[in-house]
């Protein structure tokens, strides 16, 4: 390609991501705020402010909703009494996040400045590289995400001041009665920063389709509130909470995210069968 015409697709990449980020921009802060309040802002700002409010909604109504779900109105069916957490532990839970928030959502902003600006992999449209590619590119995308999750995961206990004085905090939560879904994000945030950074990584490297790396992105929020509940789903190869309430009782397995082989590749598995098998 002649650099002329790598220029110009750079250009019109450019303008549609900036297309895409003010509109969802107006989405988001058009709905929730009045439009003197955000309008004046500059974009990277708007893009910031979008982030922070998508992301307290997202972990405030996921939680809520789910802890409403297994805590009350299936009280009792999927874990004992005094297994669900107090009211107090999910409200030091929620305190924890809220004061991360702003700085978890500042990644988010600065990958979409990066890629606003032609410096990712990043396309804006599926009909830029057609619907195989879309699917290839994203699962590349996911299996190098999941390798940078499990080794920054394992670093951070490996390494003891980064345990110390980042993931700690996330630890105090070390038994079934003080993890909930709200525990999915209280973090210290660079410890939050860290684990999501694989994330913007990957995109100086591999192709992925702009939108589904910002979906991708807050669906990390959905998806720690689950694996923080407590409830096993037996669902082969995912890397569920019944997995993970072990990470948070021997502090040195299942450091995976969403499956379970980079634990089984790397020797740090532990099935939550063979546990109850054991305890049997």
């Amino acid at each position: 390609m002649a650099m002329e015409d790598l220029t110009s697709l750079l250009s019109d990449y450019g303008t549609l991501f900036r297309e895409d980020t003010d509109f969802y921009n107006r989405i988001v802060l058009g709905t929730l705020l009045p439009h003197t309040v955000w309008a004046p802002l500059p974009h990277f700002f708007q893009t910031w402010l979008r982030n922070y409010l998508g992301g307290v909604l997202l972990y405030l109504l996921s939680g809520f909703m789910w802890c409403f779900y297994i805590y009350y109105w299936k009280r009792n069916v999927y874990l004992p009494k005094d297994a669900i957490p107090s009211q107090r532990a999910m409200l030091l839970q929620i305190g924890v996040a809220m004061k991360a928030m702003p700085w978890y959502t500042l990644l988010p902003t600065v990958s979409e400045y990066l890629v606003e600006n032609g410096w990712t992999k990043c396309y804006p449209r599926l009909y830029h590289v057609g619907w195989l590619a879309y699917f290839v590119y994203l699962a590349i995308y996911l299996v190098v995400v999941e390798f940078g999750i499990y080794w920054m995961h394992r670093e951070l206990h490996d390494i003891k001041p980064l345990y110390k004085h980042l993931h700690a905090t996330h630890h105090i939560y070390n038994k079934q009665n003080t993890l909930s879904p709200f525990a999915g994000l209280a973090f210290h945030p660079l410890d939050g920063i860290l684990q999501a950074l694989p994330h913007s990584l990957s995109l100086f490297f591999i192709p992925i389709h702009f939108t589904t790396h910002l979906v991708l992105i807050f669906l990390e929020g959905v998806w720690t509130a689950n694996i923080h509940d407590c409830i096993h789903g037996k669902l082969w190869p995912v890397m569920g909470a019944g997995y993970h309430t072990i990470h948070h009782t021997t502090y040195r397995h299942n450091y995976g995210h969403y499956t379970i082989w980079m634990d089984w590749m790397f020797g740090t598995l532990r099935d939550p069968e063979e546990e109850d098998g054991k305890a049997k």
